[in-house]
């Protein structure tokens, strides 16, 4: 079995940032429908979330496999890191423009509204998530952007 830190070694390459979003998040999807939503296949070494978000052009229902953090007051964390590539996700724009969104976490759905992140907040929660999974400290040094960083919580 690989371990973590040989993972985040890889993950943190510019190989693996060519590859990856092309080759993780179809699989994840493919994994998550033949398991009826029980299995991310990413999540083995992350917490995963499938997003289902409202695209910001076409208003059409989109799905995004996505690795977060989930927080103990229930909430996850969203990081719209790319890889470490230079242009945000388009699932960032989808929820700048449409913040309320599904995800399936553990074979639940659950209606979510989420949050860009900013200022001090946004730093509090980069620490964390520096400590989380460190190869986002490179995709960061990578890029000139900010990596996007949400908060989902419950609708109600």
């Amino acid at each position: 079995m690989i371990g973590e830190k040989t993972v985040q070694r890889i993950s943190s390459t510019r190989g693996f940032a060519k590859v990856a979003p092309h080759v993780i998040p179809a699989l994840d999807r493919a994994v998550h429908r033949l398991t009826r939503g029980r299995v991310i296949l990413s999540a083995q070494m992350l917490p995963g979330v499938i997003l289902t978000s409202t695209g910001a052009r076409s208003g059409q229902a989109r799905r995004s496999p996505l690795a977060c953090m989930p927080e103990e007051d229930g909430s996850w964390i969203l990081i719209g890191s790319n890889f470490g590539r230079p242009g945000h996700p388009a699932w960032t724009a989808n929820l700048l423009a449409h913040p309320d969104a599904e995800i399936s976490w553990k074979g639940a759905d659950i209606a979510v509204t989420a949050r860009l992140l900013e200022g001090e907040e946004r730093a509090a929660v980069w620490k964390r998530l520096l400590v989380f999974w460190p190869p986002y400290a490179t995709y960061q040094a990578r890029v000139e952007r900010e990596i996007r960083v949400f908060r989902l919580q419950r609708r109600s």
